[in-house]
């Protein structure tokens, strides 16, 4: 498998792409990624390089999104201070599911991240999704709090505010790195 860049072109099948995972969310009584994601956000973050795809010949396998920016109020000052890469929107087809795809992406995304001299791989994480914070715990992601208020709308409750990092490390994810 190989993992490449997005392009402009790629926002319909990513935006096709997440509402598959939010459909089998539904499924597991998950309400997360209830509300279609703007594609001029996604084609913004696009443009700007973030966004990654694993390709599986000509199917899209898995997505993930590294960044340095991140949503206001989660990480503290001193955490923010500290070299960062923020990973969002792994998500992996259900028809490669059970093929350790997400554990793999990580790696990579930790692996790219400490090439480029960051220390820490951080994400936030749906509150409610015990089953997705514990995924993450077994990638060796340590929990550091869960921000429960200041959500984007009205300062009401956060949908995503369960933090968690892990050092960035060499590693081998056996991907074909297309990325550049």
């Amino acid at each position: 498998m190989k993992i490449t860049t997005a392009r402009p072109h790629d926002v319909t099948k990513l935006l096709a792409f997440r509402e598959e995972a939010a459909a089998w969310l539904t499924r597991l009584g998950s309400d997360q990624w209830q509300r279609p994601y703007p594609a001029d956000r996604l084609l913004a973050t696009i443009r700007a390089g973030s966004v990654f795809l694993v390709m599986d010949g000509d199917m899209t396998a898995a997505t993930i999104t590294l960044s340095q920016d991140v949503e206001e109020g989660l990480w503290t000052e001193q955490e923010l201070s500290e070299p960062s890469t923020f990973v969002t929107k792994l998500t992996v087809a259900r028809s490669h599911a059970g093929q350790n795809l997400g554990s793999r992406l990580l790696d990579w995304a930790g692996d790219r991240a400490y090439r480029n001299g960051v220390d820490w791989l951080r994400l936030d994480a749906w509150t409610t999704n015990e089953a997705l914070q514990r995924y993450y715990v077994r990638q060796g992601f340590q929990h550091v709090r869960t921000v429960r208020e200041g959500g984007a709308v009205n300062g009401g409750p956060r949908v995503s505010g369960w933090l968690a990092q892990r050092p960035t490390a060499p590693a081998v994810s056996g991907f074909d790195d297309a990325t550049g």
